[in-house]
């Protein structure tokens, strides 16, 4: 395995203080530069806390989070991210809602203003990848929900993240929809080599998606298990009907259950 790009060692995350609720007690994993991790576990195990942690957005009270080898003790620049809900702004268009992280990332504010043609071509490069060529111009309120989360994975990726965090991206869409986005993040993977971790409900897309999936107990949220995935890449939405995908998503489900009656 590659050097870890991410690194989260004994760590304790309690929300309000010494007497406050424990999100999660001891975790740790490591991640791959270049791996696509997918997190799945009960509802409330803490898999957003996780998300939060790595990107620099809580900092725990016990144990070490380590991102390119680097001690987390502030937001990290170098992460994407993409949630369930693109908060889009309405009255930008979606060309300008995908070139908003470049305001606000110092690295890239000066070259935006100097070099704004080469970004919009970025930019537009990207909403091809996607399948939304010549929609850069047309308005949040004009796109369905499904563009929408595809201009959101555009907007994770222009200022060329190491990281992309995914936090149940494809929860909101109609299934075909969201087959349809599996695949756009599978060929972004591939293209660019990006370290992914997916957080998300749904053990297929996790078997589909990732290198290795992490199951982690009910709260307070800990690794139960550590699952490589057997299938070899590229992977067709076809393996979705194999019988030994079948097998590898009922028995994440299995350890799931164990993860809720321990509770």
């Amino acid at each position: 395995m590659n050097q870890p790009l991410v690194t989260i060692k004994d760590v304790d995350m309690r929300y309000g203080g010494a007497g406050g609720l424990l999100a999660v007690e001891g975790l740790t994993l490591d991640i791959a530069k270049g791996e696509f991790a997918a997190v799945v576990g009960p509802s409330g195990c803490g898999k957003s806390t996780l998300m939060k942690l790595v990107t620099g957005l809580y900092i725990p009270q016990a144990g070490q989070v380590t991102v390119a080898g680097e001690r987390v003790t502030k937001p990290v620049s170098i992460v994407g991210m993409a949630f369930q809900n693109p908060t889009m702004l309405p009255w930008r268009t979606t060309l300008d809602n995908i070139l908003l992280p470049l305001e606000v990332v110092d690295r890239h504010r000066k070259r935006l203003r100097r070099n704004k043609a080469e970004y919009v071509a970025k930019a537009e490069k990207l909403l091809e990848t996607v399948g939304l060529k010549g929609f850069g111009e047309k308005f949040p309120w004009q796109l369905s929900g499904g563009m929408q989360q595809r201009a959101n994975l555009c907007r994770a990726l222009i200022h060329e993240p190491d990281l992309l965090m995914l936090d149940e991206p494809f929860g909101a869409l109609d299934s075909f929809t969201r087959e349809e986005l599996w695949c756009v993040i599978r060929d972004l993977h591939a293209a660019q080599g990006v370290t992914i971790v997916l957080v998300t409900h749904d053990l297929r897309e996790a078997v589909f998606l990732a290198d290795r999936i992490f199951v982690m107990s009910s709260r307070p949220g800990r690794i139960t298990k550590e699952r490589t995935v057997p299938f070899a890449r590229p992977r067709d939405l076809e393996l979705l009907y194999q019988a030994d995908f079948n097998d590898v998503v009922h028995e994440l489900r299995g350890n799931i259950a164990d993860a809720r009656k321990a509770a």
